[in-house]
């Protein structure tokens, strides 16, 4: 293995370990990793990437790590990137599941995840602020990022503001206009996979369950908590696979490990199939973002050097980082004001861990995957202390 893909597999090896808080949260720190640290990137090409992603369906921020590798060491890079970076959510998520079929119980993970929170928001503002000052190249576009901001708190959907976002940077269009590579929006709303024929439940296999997962790594358009609506209307609600408190465990068990959401189906296809089940899940709900990662390469550079294109993914971008915003401000409510079970003692100390953070990574002393762990050991002493009440 050549330095640049052990490299890569270090970088992304790590990321996939501490990585907490969502697709937000992941790019966050790809970005502080990729762009600030190692300078793999410039700002605005980590900008095309992060646009280029919401071309094709899976999850976003693995679909970052593949674009990473891609860019950074051919295509040998694009495999090592995207398996490093699932591998550690997979090895989490199905130690757990194990756990979960042996105790019928999920381990107390609330202190960690009081203390994991705060920092995440940091971090998603940092990406926000950092990203911004590229995306946002004329007044114009800051007027195209408000207008995103607008339609996401009227409770357009993600994928229809973004759209909005490009359409509108076509309007404000200044040529010559030097173009960032951006996303192409899908126009896509929830669809359900096919329904099995016969009016008899499938029993559960992993033919069927590869079946399943290709299909929703295929179509998983807004997102890997999609993911939760597919599981609920075939697995539980079609074919009885799961029951309902074992999609809720699940649904718990994505929030509180690192890693990309939709590791979710490791836990899932080990509830339904043991440790083959995991791997058959796993492999099949990733492997069309590899494949669509592949093809969407050279479509990108195609797009970088048409000059409406590159309006239409200036507005993507500044979109985006709108969006970006918007999360950490919606994280930041329901962490604080909007959680009515926090005691101010508690509301005291995770706003002053959000600080901290703020200060640490401002100041550049502390590495941003390990203000996750940080954050993590504040919530746990706080727990200690009994100032946190999970």
């Amino acid at each position: 293995m050549t330095p640049r893909l052990l490299e890569l597999a270090q970088v992304f090896l790590r990321l996939g370990t501490v990585a907490f808080g969502g697709p937000a949260a992941h790019t966050a720190l790809m970005q502080k990793e990729v762009v600030e640290e190692r300078r793999w990137l410039e700002a605005a090409e980590f900008l095309d990437l992060m646009g280029a992603v919401n071309l094709i369906p899976g999850p976003n921020s693995t679909e970052m790590a593949i674009l990473v590798g891609l860019r950074r060491a051919g295509w040998a890079g694009l495999g090592v990137a995207g398996v490093c970076f699932i591998l550690p959510a997979f090895l989490i998520t199905t130690l757990v599941a194990w756990g979960y079929r042996e105790w019928g119980t999920l381990p107390q993970v609330a202190p960690l995840l009081v203390g994991i929170k705060p920092v995440t928001v940091v971090l998603i503002l940092d990406a926000g602020w950092r990203l911004g000052q590229k995306a946002v190249k004329s007044s114009l576009l800051l007027w195209v990022g408000v207008g995103v901001i607008i339609l996401s708190w009227l409770g357009v959907g993600e994928v229809l503001a973004l759209l909005a976002g490009g359409l509108l940077g076509i309007l404000v269009r200044r040529p010559p206009q030097p173009t960032q590579g951006a996303g192409w929006p899908w126009l896509g709303f929830p669809v359900g996979v096919a329904a099995m024929p016969g009016a008899e439940l499938p029993a559960p296999n992993l033919g069927l369950l590869a079946l399943f997962f290709l299909k929703v790594g295929a179509v998983l358009f807004g997102g890997g908590y999609l993911l939760i609506a597919f599981i609920e209307n075939d697995l539980v609600n079609r074919y009885g696979w799961l029951t309902q408190q074992q999609l809720l465990d699940a649904i718990a068990v994505g929030q509180f490990t690192p890693g990309p959401v939709s590791s979710t189906a490791s836990f899932i296809g080990f509830q339904i199939a043991g440790w083959a089940g995991a791997v058959v899940s796993t492999v099949a709900i990733f492997l069309p973002s590899f494949v669509f990662v592949a093809l969407l390469h050279p479509i990108l550079l195609w797009c970088r050097r048409t000059a409406w294109t590159g309006a239409f993914l200036d507005g993507l971008n500044v979109g985006a980082v709108a969006l970006i915003g918007v999360v950490a401000v919606r994280l930041g409510w329901q962490m604080g004001v909007g959680s009515f079970t926090m005691t101010v003692g508690q509301g005291v100390w995770v706003l002053g861990i959000a600080i901290l953070s703020g200060i640490l990574l401002f100041r550049g002393w502390v590495a941003a995957p390990w203000l996750i762990g940080l954050g993590a050991v504040l919530g746990v002493l706080g727990y200690g202390l009994g100032i946190i009440t999970p």
